[in-house]
C-alpha cells in the first residue's frame, strides 16, 4: 500500500472509531512498523487532523470529538454567496487563514448538483467586488498564524519594526485585526511579560511552539 493510500485510510480508521486505538494495533493493521505509525500520525497532525492521544482503557490514537460537523444543506443561492464573499476575501487576502478559506469553498462548491454548480458560476460571473488589497505576506507566515490561532499555541517571531530593527520574540495570539490594508495581531510578549500589537506584513518568519508553562522555557515544534 502506497504512504498516501495508507494515510487515508488510517485517516478513516480514526474518524470510523468510537474509542481509540493503539500504535502497536495501527502497525498490526497495515503491516508497517511502529515508527512508520508515528510519522504517519505527524502527517495527519500536519494536515491539520486533530489527532489525539488518550491514556488508560479505550485509549490510544483518535480525532478530536469535536471534529465531526453535522451535514449542512446550502441552497444554491446560499452556496453562491458563501462562494462570491469567501471568494473575493480570499484574493485580497485579508485573512491570515485564506488556505483554510479556499479549502471550505471548494466543499461547498463540490457539494452542489452539477446543474446548480453552472448556476452558481454564472451568477459569479455577473457579481464582482472593489476593495483595497491587504500588504503581501508570506505564505509560511499565515499558515504559522493560522495554527498558533487554532491551536491556542504560542508563536516564536521575527519581527522588522518600522525603525528596521530586527527583533526575535515569543507571542500569543490575542486578537485578530484586518484594518484596510493591514492585519493587525494583538498578542501576548511572553519574555517580557508585556501586550503588543504587530503588523501581520512585518512579520519576516514564524514558527509555532509547543505549549509551556510560565516556569519552562520555549521550545519549537
Amino acid at each position: 500500500m502506497r504512504r498516501t493510500e495508507r494515510l487515508f485510510a488510517l485517516s478513516e480508521l480514526l474518524r470510523a472509531r468510537r474509542t481509540g486505538i493503539t500504535a502497536e494495533a495501527i502497525a498490526e493493521r497495515f503491516g508497517v512498523t511502529m515508527r512508520t505509525v508515528y510519522r504517519d500520525l505527524d502527517a495527519l497532525r500536519a494536515a491539520s487532523l486533530p489527532v489525539r492521544s488518550d491514556r488508560g482503557p479505550g485509549g490510544g490514537y483518535a480525532l478530536d470529538k469535536s471534529y465531526a460537523l453535522p451535514p449542512v444543506n446550502f441552497t444554491a443561492r446560499e452556496a453562491a454567496v458563501l462562494a462570491a464573499l469567501g471568494g473575493f476575501a480570499a484574493s485580497m487576502r485579508a485573512l491570515p487563514f485564506t488556505e483554510t478559506l479556499a479549502s471550505a469553498l471548494d466543499k461547498v462548491r463540490a457539494a452542489l448538483p452539477r446543474p446548480a454548480m453552472r448556476d452558481l458560476e454564472a451568477k459569479l460571473g455577473e457579481l464582482s467586488f472593489v476593495g483595497v488589497p491587504q500588504v503581501p505576506v508570506a505564505d509560511e507566515v499565515r499558515r504559522a498564524v493560522e495554527r498558533a490561532w487554532f491551536e491556542n499555541a504560542p508563536l516564536l517571531v521575527t519581527y522588522h519594526a518600522t525603525s528596521g530593527e530586527r527583533t526575535e520574540r515569543t507571542v500569543r495570539l490575542r486578537k485578530v485585526v484586518m484594518d484596510r490594508r493591514e492585519t493587525r495581531l494583538f498578542v501576548h510578549d511572553v519574555e517580557r511579560d508585556a501586550e503588543r500589537e504587530l503588523l501581520l506584513h512585518r512579520i519576516e518568519r514564524a514558527k509555532v511552539l509547543k505549549p509551556f508553562t510560565s516556569i519552562e522555557s520555549p521550545a519549537a515544534t
